[in-house]
């Protein structure tokens, strides 16, 4: 796993597909200057993006996020806050359906 944005490996994927870096900023929705931050590591790089640079690139996803740097995240992997409340909300309805049946009657 990369440490910081790995720049060259980027830019030679992009050379070896014959794109540039305005049409991987353009794919992700992103400005050729946002797009600029990432590459100067200076800014992480979304689940989103990381599974679009991985298409883009022929790429699998965890290659690209390993090459995006130690904090970026593999898609699948953003929404862990969601997920982690929709769990706490199940375990919430599952322990009222216990103290319902354990009620004494």
């Amino acid at each position: 796993m990369a440490l910081f944005f790995d720049r060259q490996w980027f830019e030679e994927k992009l050379v070896e597909r014959g794109l540039n870096q305005r049409i991987m900023a353009a794919a992700a929705g992103m400005t050729e200057a946002e797009l600029a931050l990432v590459f100067k590591d200076q800014r992480e790089l979304s689940a989103e993006e990381v599974g679009i640079f991985a298409d883009l690139l022929g790429t699998p996803a965890p290659e690209i996020a390993d090459r995006a740097g130690v904090s970026t995240p593999t898609p699948g992997q953003s929404d862990l806050a969601g997920r982690v409340l929709a769990l706490e909300k199940k375990v919430a309805a599952l322990e009222a359906e216990i103290r319902r049946l354990t009620a004494p009657r």
